[in-house]
């Protein structure tokens, strides 16, 4: 059985408990990071002292979590980051670029989330709707020429990008600062198919 090592309020810790549901497979969790902690355990096979980390039933560890869904899929679901190297790459870019996404929605998700409402800074908030709306319009973009991040079928830069996606849609980053919805009417397909998808359920708590 897989075990997976990380508190479920982690986007990163989300990605990988989502994958391991599409890809069918046994899996556990156990919380680690945060108010958890590191076990010296933990920490000697990652020493990063973050989340997540999987370990396979023969003592396999991995970290860092898009390392973690390539590898979910290659050993255990193909289909997930399927075709020829160039396919497969149009669909890697999405999962190095998630990394750019959540760096601009940082500051606004821990403002709305971990900040007390009296103590919040709005400048913060409106400067994360802007910078991850702009963002949020090449999804767009290439949301209009293919159903999923991954191309014709869904796949692992869906998860990676769609667990962030579905924080920009719970908190209301898609209002631009004058208060309009962004106008992205492909993401929001593609955000609604995937909260659609069985193994989401696994990761739809409140946020925190």
């Amino acid at each position: 059985m897989l075990t997976i090592w990380g508190r479920l309020n982690s986007h990163n810790v989300k990605k990988v408990v989502w994958a391991a549901g599409e890809a069918g497979i046994a899996w556990q969790r156990r919380d680690m990071g945060g108010s958890f902690g590191y076990t010296p355990a933990y920490l000697a096979h990652n020493p990063n002292h973050l989340v997540p980390m999987i370990e396979e039933a023969d003592g396999f560890t991995l970290w860092e979590s898009n390392a973690i869904l390539r590898y979910l899929a290659s050993a255990h679901a193909p289909h997930l980051w399927a075709g020829d190297a160039r396919q497969k790459a149009r669909a890697d870019k999405w999962l190095d670029w998630q990394f750019a996404f959540a760096d601009a929605q940082r500051d606004g998700f821990l403002q709305l989330v971990r900040v007390a409402e009296a103590q919040r800074d709005a400048a913060k908030i409106a400067a994360t709707a802007a910078a991850t709306g702009r963002l949020m319009a090449m999804a767009e973009a290439e949301l209009a020429r293919q159903p999923f991040l991954s191309g014709a079928e869904f796949g692992i830069a869906d998860i990676a990008m769609g667990t962030y996606a579905h924080t920009w849609f719970t908190l209301g980053f898609d209002r631009a600062e004058g208060g309009e919805k962004a106008e992205v009417p492909h993401v929001r397909a593609w955000h609604a198919a995937l909260i659609a998808r069985p193994a989401f359920a696994a990761i739809a708590i409140p946020l925190s």
